[in-house]
C-alpha cells in the first residue's frame, strides 16, 4: 500500500513530466498551475501544494530538464577515458538523446534561449546558468582531449565548443522545422568532420 509520501512523490513526478512536455512544445510561458492541473486531473491547490507558484513551477522544470540532460549525456560519458574517447561519448549520447527526446518534444535549452534572449529576470538567469554550466563541462572535456594529445594543441577550445553546440541548434531546426529525417545523421557526420580536422596526425 502506498504511503502519503510515496503518493506525493509520484504526483510531483507526474507534474514535472507534464510540465516538461508543455514547456518543450510551447515554451516556458505556456506553464500555468491551472493548465497543468487540468491535464493531470488535479485541483489547482493540489499542484500548488507540491510545486508552489507558477514561477516556482517554471524554475523546477528548468532544473529537472538539466538534471535529465546531464544524467543522459554527461554522467554515462564519464565512464570513458579522458580525452577524445570521452568527448566522442558525450557527442554520441547527445545525439542519441536528441533522437529519443528533443527531436520529438523540443529542446528546452535551444527554444528557451530564443524565448528569453531579450527578457531579463530570474528564469533567464537560471536557464543561462544551466546552459553555461553545460558548455563549461564540454569545454573542459575538449581541453582534456588536448592535454591527452588527441587534439591539436593550438585549437581554440571556445571556438570548438561554439561549433559543437551550434550543431545541435541546427539539428533542432533541421529535424523539427524542416522535418529532415536525416538531420541527426548529418549532425554526426559534421561532428566527425570537425574532429578529424583537429586530431593530431598520429590519431587520425
Amino acid at each position: 500500500m502506498e504511503t502519503k509520501t510515496e503518493r506525493s512523490e509520484l504526483t510531483l513526478a507526474a507534474i514535472l513530466d507534464t510540465s516538461l512536455a508543455m514547456a518543450a512544445a510551447d515554451g516556458l510561458d505556456s506553464l500555468t498551475i491551472g493548465e497543468v492541473a487540468k491535464r493531470l486531473g488535479l485541483s489547482k491547490s493540489g499542484v500548488f501544494s507540491r510545486i508552489g507558484s507558477r514561477e516556482a513551477l517554471q524554475a523546477a522544470v528548468i532544473d529537472e530538464y538539466g538534471r535529465r540532460f546531464l544524467a543522459d549525456v554527461f554522467t554515462p560519458a564519464m565512464r570513458e577515458p579522458r580525452g577524445l574517447p570521452r568527448l566522442n561519448a558525450i557527442m554520441r549520447l547527445w545525439m542519441q538523446r536528441a533522437r529519443d527526446v528533443e527531436i520529438k518534444m523540443g529542446c528546452l535549452y535551444t527554444a528557451g534561449a530564443f524565448e528569453f534572449d531579450d527578457r531579463e529576470g530570474p528564469l533567464r538567469e537560471l536557464l543561462l546558468t544551466h546552459v553555461q554550466r553545460w558548455r563549461t563541462a564540454l569545454r573542459r572535456t575538449v581541453l582534456q582531449a588536448v592535454e591527452a594529445g588527441h587534439l591539436d594543441p593550438d585549437l581554440d577550445p571556445d571556438q570548438l565548443v561554439f561549433e559543437l553546440d551550434g550543431l545541435f541548434v541546427t539539428l533542432m531546426r533541421e529535424a523539427r522545422f524542416l522535418r529532415d529525417p536525416r538531420a541527426a545523421d548529418r549532425a554526426w557526420t559534421a561532428y566527425e568532420r570537425i574532429i578529424s580536422s583537429l586530431q593530431v596526425p598520429s590519431r587520425r
